[in-house]
């Protein structure tokens, strides 16, 4: 047999392109979902609508995929998973090339809904995928080096996205990001090893796959990751579906200053990403701590009025906390249910999204009673609630990851 480094060492060498395909399929997914963020005033003016009606294409999108994810999950665990991974970002690329055309905001946000009813399915299987490719006790790192592409979406898609929709007009980023999709597909299908579905899966009818689905939520380390996740997104969306008038209140920030500082919050967030990777399988509890910790602070200093240069440091912190806590949140949802990965990731995608929605929400409801100055404090406050949450689920954190049955994955 070979040893555990050898072991993988071989996959490492197998499955790596694997990996950084599935990466790039996030870094499409994370970039789309997030555009209307930079492009809040170029939609708006195009559009005739408010900025706050536009804020609202991420609340619309987080509800249908929250609604859509578990029963779609469970309606889809016999699909070999290599081809439910190519579906679903074929969704998108065609849900994208709808948006470029559209005429009004109605079909704009319909366009938005299609990839969302897509997006739960995506996002509930890509971490297990990631999972079968390397050796138990690398999951984390998998997932890590999977999620990476959520970084680089934040680092280069949005503000690139940002400046194409600026120089050429929103509707080139999006056909852009549509022709990314479709490239997407293709290394999908042509890089991934052939991963079918898992015998329990097979095993079990939609009806009972789908009642366990939903009866995982009452696992306590799952239910904590959830409550978790809620929490912190609800108050992280908040503040940033507005980030751009929020900047530009606080530092001034417009245009390419706004680009500059996205591209600046997302790099942070690279980095972050990859100091978590070497971490988040030895001590994912303190790691979580010290990450909502320095989230908080950061979202403290944007309350008030400070200028350019603290909103910039402030807002490279936040992104380097934030972007790399989804990859601890993930990889603890595979440590506390490793005989049933698929199931605990739809319910945590539910709960992100539902965080997602509640977000854009709440932020839209301050900004259009004129409370932008709230966003940043509310966030703050409940990145606290957060982390004290962590301090009291310390089982859902384990030192050490168990090794999942045959039935795992």
């Amino acid at each position: 047999m070979l040893g555990s480094r050898a072991y993988c060492r071989l996959v490492s060498q197998n499955h790596r392109s694997g990996l950084v395909v599935l990466g790039t399929a996030c870094f499409v997914y994370v970039t789309a979902e997030t555009i209307p963020v930079g492009l809040l005033p170029q939609i708006s003016d195009g559009l005739a609508v408010s900025e706050a009606d536009v804020g609202l294409l991420l609340t619309s999108y987080a509800v249908v995929a929250g609604l859509t994810t578990i029963p779609l999950t469970a309606l889809t665990m016999r699909i070999p998973r290599h081809l439910l991974i190519a579906v679903t970002v074929a969704i998108f690329a065609i849900s994208q090339l709808i948006a470029a055309f559209a005429a009004t905001l109605l079909i704009l946000t319909l366009s938005r809904l299609i990839c969302a009813v897509a997006h739960g399915v995506f996002w509930s299987t890509i971490a297990p995928v990631a999972a079968r490719l390397v050796p138990p006790d690398r999951a984390g790192r998998a997932t890590a080096l999977v999620f990476l592409g959520n970084s680089l979406a934040i680092v280069l898609g949005v503000p690139l996205g940002t400046a194409l929709g600026q120089w050429l007009g929103w509707r080139v980023a999006l056909a852009a990001l549509a022709a990314g999709g479709a490239a997407c597909v293709v290394a999908l299908l042509v890089v991934l090893p052939k991963l079918p579905a898992l015998p329990q899966d097979l095993a079990v009818g939609a009806g009972a796959r789908l009642k366990a689905s939903v009866r995982i939520i009452r696992n306590g380390p799952v239910a904590a990751v959830c409550v978790i996740t809620v929490v912190l997104v609800i108050g992280h969306f908040a503040a940033y579906t507005y980030i751009a008038p929020l900047v530009r209140r606080d530092g001034g920030l417009q245009g390419l200053g706004l680009s500059a500082l996205l591209l600046g919050y997302g790099a942070a967030g690279l980095l972050g990403n990859a100091i978590v990777g070497r971490f988040v399988d030895r001590r994912p509890g303190p790691l979580l701590i010290t990450l909502t910790g320095l989230m908080a602070v950061s979202l403290t200093v944007l309350v008030p009025v400070l200028g350019a240069v603290p909103t910039v440091l402030a807002a490279l912190v936040w992104g380097g906390t934030f972007t790399a806590i989804p990859v601890v949140l993930q990889s603890a949802i595979l440590r506390v249910a490793p005989q049933a990965r698929d199931a605990a990731s739809a319910v945590y995608v539910v709960a992100f999204q539902v965080g997602i929605g509640g977000g854009a929400l709440v932020g839209e409801r301050l900004v259009s009673s004129a409370r932008l100055a709230w966003l940043p404090g509310l966030a703050a406050a409940l990145t606290i609630v957060a982390a004290l949450v962590v301090l009291a689920a310390r089982r859902t954190f384990p030192a050490h990851a168990p090794t999942p049955g045959p039935a795992a994955a």
